[in-house]
């Protein structure tokens, strides 16, 4: 099988947290987060990562956050103890910084070459070295468990030789005297001078490690409880209750640890400074928000169960008292030993709105525009619903709590504002977030999905569902008629197309000529003659064409009445956005995934309507969506999965990339309105960057 190896330079040029010009908007947080891995030089750097490939660094205790791209999700961070400039980070392959975290490159494997693919264009490195699953550093060397072996590196991890093999995959390295050790799912192994050897222990989900004194303190998480041992061979059940999911031991003050439970409906982050004897619950809730933990957007608007307790922990090396958690939606720090937890991930205004600190871990569909108000606009996002600023993004509120039902609160795919009623908008909102990417239907059916249209008449303060005629569909796109504002358009995924000609109030289905079977309606567009088109997205993944799972592009000169099929460029079967030039009708941009193995997808032009099409784009195999500069016809946007944004200035013939955005995943670039040359760019768990487009 083929892979695309057009992402190797890039991979192997330093990452940076440098973006000039650009900032993130949003409210903050909104999604998992992970690993928190405090500096032992400086107590305010932190690193953290989250499961939509952004890592994050703080150099001021959490007050404000640098996001940088390592290609894919981190599984863990390293500060080196004897170099305060060197930091290691592990994703798709080893990462170093020499510089406290500001520039990363990456050193193992050596010479990589990367491949992508796969659901989000997800990168691997291509061959056979083995991943790194936990790192240490120990006598001056680094110190890794990969897959069935326990090696050591000498030169920061370029080169590495055997030290003793393993029985499974290591959660944890750790070294202490003359010995390391390396906690497992269900093991612990230890090397020290020439031997080594393994023992068993009860099952972990998670471990950690520290010592004091020079004792050793080695704790395991598990869903029976907390586990203790002072050697690796013989472990005790501690005395706190429930399951654990996470725990985070100090290095250096090793008999102060922090465990993330759950005791029936309490949870939260106990805290033992004996070496787990006694425990603390400082951070203890169940329905109620308590009052000692977070000051942040998410818990007031989803309650204390959204973010739930921690996924990961992390404590001071140098510093017991400070530890940081991270969740679902959010980061927290404790500087009181867990007495109170405060958020890092967003700022409370004075008027009651939020800021984001720059740790953004949203996913978000597009920045909307009220054509009324200048400084009124919305985010559509996923999971945590509809957001809405008053002050021209400057801060923002959650717009989904009045009237949209809450089994469709999750995701706001598309709004739109009725161009000729003041504070009249529509939005398309359901419970099912991520379309169209095949994680979401592969096993469960789009009929299965909740969902629909809502309306608003005072400006997204409240809403109401517009529902008869329309069966439940998690609709992923809105259109307005452009000669009938009363007239709309939804693409219900897994339903077709329908439409309304009294402004919502019913609904008929306009489906004739489309797929039978759960056609997979993605996005509309039409052209100033009233021609409707239609993106049906694919249902394949193997990489197969010519069968009933490809995608297919469909145009409707009778207002969605009867659809045909346009036929898609040779080769595609995964079409994912379509623009109809504003100055030309017959003029398509058309942007496509490749299918698996190929290398057939980026932006494809058509100046027949379709009949025909160029492909004028494909250093990006995986573009999301193309857009067109309102005011300027000539200039176009792209963004894709493959870290990258794009700007042409001659319609499409040409393609340059836009400098400063780096973020694996992008969705959709919108035009800034109100700043010439300056755009947002909407990302698939990276929040809204904002920034220059030249």
């Amino acid at each position: 099988m083929l892979f695309f190896r057009f992402l190797m330079i890039a991979a192997l040029l330093p990452v940076s947290t440098s973006h000039t010009g650009w900032s993130v908007v949003g409210p903050g947080g909104g999604g998992a987060m992970f690993h928190p891995t405090i500096s032992p030089h400086d107590p305010n750097r932190v690193l953290v990562g989250c499961d939509m490939t952004g890592s994050y660094l703080t150099e001021d205790g959490g007050k404000s956050w640098k996001m940088f791209n390592l290609r894919g999700p981190a599984r863990f961070f390293l500060f080196d103890p004897s170099d305060p400039k060197v930091a290691y980070a592990q994703s798709i392959g080893l990462w170093r910084s020499a510089d406290s975290g500001h520039t990363w490159n990456m050193v193992y494997p050596a010479n990589a070459v990367i491949e992508a693919d796969g659901d989000h264009a997800d990168e691997r490195v291509a061959g056979t070295e083995p991943a790194i699953d936990a790192l240490a550093i120990h006598q001056g060397k680094l110190w890794a468990a990969m897959g069935t072996a326990l090696k050591s590196s000498k030169d920061g991890g370029r080169t590495w030789e055997q030290a003793a093999p393993l029985p499974e995959r290591g959660k944890r390295v750790y070294g202490a005297g003359n010995r390391v050790y390396v906690i497992a799912a269900n093991s612990v192994s230890f090397v020290e001078g020439g031997a080594s050897g393994t023992w068993p222990h009860p099952a972990f989900v998670d471990a950690s490690a520290g010592s004091e004194n020079g004792q050793v303190y080695l704790y395991g998480a598990s869903k029976e409880g907390l586990f203790l041992s002072s050697d690796g061979q013989s472990w005790r059940k501690s005395s706190m209750r429930g399951s654990v999911r996470a725990v985070a031991a100090s290095e250096r003050h090793g008999r102060t640890a922090y465990a993330s439970y759950q005791d029936g409906e309490s949870y939260g982050v106990a805290r033992t400074s004996d070496g787990g004897d006694t425990w603390t619950l400082g951070w203890r809730e169940s329905r109620q928000k308590a009052p000692n933990v977070d000051d942040g957007w998410v818990s007031d608007r989803f309650g204390p169960g959204w973010g739930e307790h921690p996924l990961t922990l992390g404590a001071s090396p140098t510093q017991p008292e400070l530890a940081y958690g991270t969740d679902l939606g959010r980061t927290l720090r404790t500087t009181d030993g867990g007495a109170t937890w405060k958020n890092t991930y967003t700022k409370l205004l004075p008027d009651g709105s939020y800021v984001s600190t720059g740790l953004d871990v949203t996913t978000n569909y597009g920045v909307h525009f009220d054509p009324f108000r200048p400084n009124h606009l919305f985010l559509s996002v996923t999971d945590i619903g509809m957001m809405a600023s008053e002050n021209g993004g400057k801060s923002w509120r959650s717009a989904t709590e009045h009237g949209i039902p809450k089994e469709w609160w999750n995701t706001t795919y598309w709004l739109e504002f009725d161009p000729q009623v003041k504070d009249r908008i529509y939005a398309v909102t359901g419970d099912t977030h991520d379309l169209p990417r095949p994680k979401m239907w592969r096993f469960r059916s789009p009929s299965k999905f909740q969902g629909g249209v809502v309306r608003s008449d005072d400006g997204g303060k409240t809403w109401h569902a517009l529902k008869t005629g329309l069966p439940e569909t998690s609709a992923t796109h809105i259109l307005i008629d452009r000669d009938n504002h009363e007239r709309l358009y939804i693409a219900g995924f897994g339903r077709g197309v329908f439409r309304s000609d009294d402004g919502g109030a019913s609904w008929q289905k306009m489906s004739s000529g489309l797929p039978e079977k759960e056609p997979f309606a993605w996005r509309l567009a039409q052209d100033q003659k009233g021609v409707l088109y239609l993106v049906v997205a694919r249902r394949s993944e193997d990489g197969s064409i010519s069968n009933d799972r490809d995608g297919a592009l469909f145009r409707s000169v009778d207002r969605g009445e009867n659809w045909q099929r346009v036929a898609l460029p040779e080769g595609v079967n995964g079409p994912n956005g379509i623009v109809v030039d504003k100055s030309d009708p017959r003029r398509l941009y058309l942007a496509a995934w490749a299918r698996k193995g190929a290398k057939n997808g980026g932006i494809f032009l058509s100046t027949d309507a379709g009949a025909t099409w160029k492909n004028v784009h494909n250093a990006d195999q995986h573009v999301y969506d193309v857009t067109q500069d309102p005011a300027r016809p000539e200039i176009l946007y792209a963004t894709g999965y493959e870290s990258s944004a794009w700007r042409s200035a001659d319609r499409g013939a040409s393609w340059k990339g836009i400098p400063g955005y780096d973020f694996k995943w992008g969705q959709r670039v919108t035009v800034d309105p109100h700043a010439k040359d300056m755009i947002y760019v909407s990302t698939f768990g990276g929040g809204v960057w904002h920034g220059p487009a030249r």
